[in-house]
């Protein structure tokens, strides 16, 4: 095991869902350098379909908390997170990745700049341009279903699809995050009780945007761990083919 595997060892193992936080403990840098590294996220076809809203204002602070239902790891929180999916900015996030793949390749002629190209002009614009009737994705489903019949194919293709593939990506965003507060001797805890509909109104968000998850930060105090960690057993989640 390299030097670098045992640090991130030591890092997994910290991580832990803190419900209660030290009233006054905290580096709010820590939170600017985690939430910086946290772009760096791995996201489907790099579209980046994802907002951060840092929450510090006190007042905001109490009112989210009451939206996520008074839990204790909200109430004690410093700061709070809270990530947005965004599958509506798909057109902007497919332009801006077309504009660099333009400005980057100094030969855009060449098979790699080419196809790059039509990637994102082209085939992202397919794939995320859906109706809210869901007409559009019914189509396409039908379509690279008969195209399955002869080769290997991306099924994913409605809607509903699009929707999860967002999510996925923005929740490799949040890990990404709450792995770097560990590192910075922080503490996190991904919230999903929240009254999504209020914390969109709070956050100003259009109806299209959806709330992934809200993460708490702080520093732990010993009570705000609840228990002995548990995990089900590698022979039951783990397999190799």
């Amino acid at each position: 095991m390299t030097e670098s595997a045992k640090i991130f060892d030591d890092i997994v193992n910290d991580r832990r869902a803190v419900r209660k936080f030290h009233p006054t403990d905290y580096d709010p840098e820590a939170i600017t350098r985690s939430l910086q590294r946290s772009r760096l996220a791995p996201s489907s076809s790099n579209m980046q379909l994802y907002e951060l809203y840092r929450v510090s204002d006190p007042e905001k602070l109490k009112l989210l908390s009451h939206y996520c239902m008074d839990q204790n790891t909200t109430e004690t929180a410093k700061e709070m997170i809270v990530v947005v999916a965004r599958p509506d900015l798909w057109k902007r996030r497919a332009k801006s990745n077309y504009d660099f793949v333009v400005k980057h390749y100094a030969n855009r002629e060449s098979h790699k700049g080419m196809s790059t190209m039509t990637y994102f002009k082209k085939l992202m614009p397919l794939l995320y341009n859906n109706d809210i009737f869901g007409i559009r994705g019914t189509l396409k489903k039908l379509f690279v279903q008969v195209i399955a019949l002869r080769k290997p194919m991306v099924r994913q293709v409605n809607g509903t699809d699009i929707r999860i593939v967002v999510h996925k990506s923005a929740a490799l965003v949040a890990q990404t995050f709450m792995l770097s507060m560990s590192a910075e001797g922080h503490d996190t805890c991904p919230v999903e009780g929240f009254d999504s509909l209020r914390v969109k109104k709070l956050l100003g968000l259009p109806w299209r945007a959806e709330i992934n998850m809200i993460i708490t930060c702080g520093k732990r105090i010993p009570e705000g761990i609840y228990g002995e960690r548990f995990r089900i057993p590698e022979s039951e989640v783990m397999f190799t083919i």
